[in-house]
């Protein structure tokens, strides 16, 4: 058990700069994955960066995830089969929805970042960092939408996940960096000792003291 978002940083950041990626950039999942990534990019000397992704309710069922989104020049969108089919809906369905999301996301955008452009990926190592995964939806349109901006490895780094995820995300990066998984997963915050929701203030404030850092 971690006892809280930075203790788990602090660990994750070791084994990350074990393997030693070369022209790291991190991207963090707000809000909690923000101050997980922030120790991540402090101890590699790494730009800390943001990947907006917005979960896709299901209508009259908000929590359960239709999908989710990641902004960028060609939005990404990773729908989950098994929810449409229990649905009985397609992807078309969700057009509003998509369109509220990336406005949501573009909103995020300039709060977090003062709106400025997401930093270059091209020839770098992109490291995504969360404070965990359950059923890894978000992550899976975060990973997608990094892939088209032509980084040249991909590396997933989070605290804790479960098996099933972890093998299900394992395909779609170079490395896969997840310092617990265990068999009987319940969920993300029963692994913290404290897992506090983070502040959209404090989202800003460390986005803030990593760009003045200029890592």
């Amino acid at each position: 058990m971690f006892a809280n978002r930075i203790e788990a940083g602090k660990q994750l950041a070791e084994k990350l700069a074990e393997l030693g990626p070369e022209n790291p950039v991190v991207l963090a999942l707000p809000r909690g994955g923000v101050p997980v990534a922030n120790e991540v990019a402090k101890r590699l000397k790494a730009p800390l960066d943001l990947v907006l992704v917005r979960k896709i309710g299901s209508p009259g069922h908000e929590e359960l995830a239709a999908g989710a989104i990641v902004d960028g020049e060609e939005a990404q969108v990773v729908f989950n089969p098994d929810v449409l089919r229990m649905l009985g809906l397609t992807e078309s369905d969700f057009e509003e929805k998509k369109r509220q999301k990336l406005a949501e996301i573009e909103e995020r955008r300039k709060l977090y970042l003062a709106g400025r452009a997401p930093l270059p990926l091209d020839g770098k190592t992109a490291i995504i960092v969360d404070d965990g995964i359950a059923t890894g939806a978000t992550v899976k349109a975060a990973l997608k939408g990094v892939a088209k901006r032509g980084p040249k490895r991909i590396v997933l780094a989070i605290p804790v996940a479960p098996p099933d995820s972890l093998a299900d995300l394992d395909p779609l990066v170079d490395d896969l960096i997840c310092l617990e998984a265990p068999d009987h997963f319940y969920a993300v915050g029963a692994h913290y000792r404290d897992f506090g929701q983070t502040s959209d203030t404090e989202v800003q404030r460390l986005m803030r003291e990593a760009d003045q850092s200029g890592n």
